[in-house]
């Protein structure tokens, strides 16, 4: 079942389960789609005569949230069959040099596969607080504090990404897919940093 379409107890189950997925990929993609989530509803509130100079702007955010919501959850499922596919590769049978010719490569390609949608949900994620950054200057005050969540959601998303990208950049030998994926990584601590400006910035708002 997709994890669009679960209850959230029921995925909870099967990531606390001793089953290989969902694992951390699917995490990292969910804090991405909260956070996208999130935005989204403090945008709908930031509506009406009060916020009428700030309407294309907002519905901008609305249309992009939304689709980025609809992209992480689609690399959650993305992550899943991933690994399935490096999982059914580590049991082709190795028995014969054949055998070994054979899986070594299966292995190989899956584990870079595996390591794609965590190196997308990474730019997901940078995406998502780019839009935080917006909204966090013309949102409605009074949910102020979700831009910040759906900020930390963020950076949640980012830096869980960049870990699962690492642990498996360990076993990939294709140097220039780690190479692309070395970039993707390299965007996280950007990220990380702009989505701390955006909560200390609002913290500071709170505090007054």
């Amino acid at each position: 079942m997709p994890v669009s379409d679960e209850k959230i107890s029921d995925f909870l189950d099967r990531l606390a389960d001793r089953v290989p997925v969902p694992g951390g990929g699917a995490a990292a993609a969910l804090h991405a789609a909260q956070g996208a989530a999130l935005l989204g509803m403090v945008a709908r509130y930031t509506t009406g005569p009060t916020y009428a100079e700030h309407q294309l702007m907002i519905s901008r955010i609305i249309t992009e949230v939304d689709e980025l919501r609809g992209i992480a959850l689609r690399l959650a499922e993305a992550d899943a069959d991933a690994f399935a596919a490096v999982a059914d590769a580590c049991h082709l049978p190795e028995a014969t040099d054949e055998e070994k010719a054979v899986r070594s490569p299966v292995i190989a390609q899956a584990l870079v596969n595996a390591a794609w949608p965590q190196a997308r949900i990474i730019s997901v994620a940078g995406m998502v607080v780019d839009l935080a950054e917006a909204l966090a200057a013309i949102g409605n005050r009074n949910l102020i504090s979700d831009v910040a969540a759906a900020a930390e959601a963020a950076r949640a998303s980012a830096a869980t990404a960049r870990v699962n990208v690492e642990i498996s950049l360990a076993a990939i030998t294709d140097e220039q897919a780690s190479l692309d994926m070395i970039a993707e990584t390299d965007k996280t601590d950007d990220i990380i940093a702009r989505a701390e400006q955006v909560t200390a910035t609002i913290r500071e708002q709170i505090r007054g």
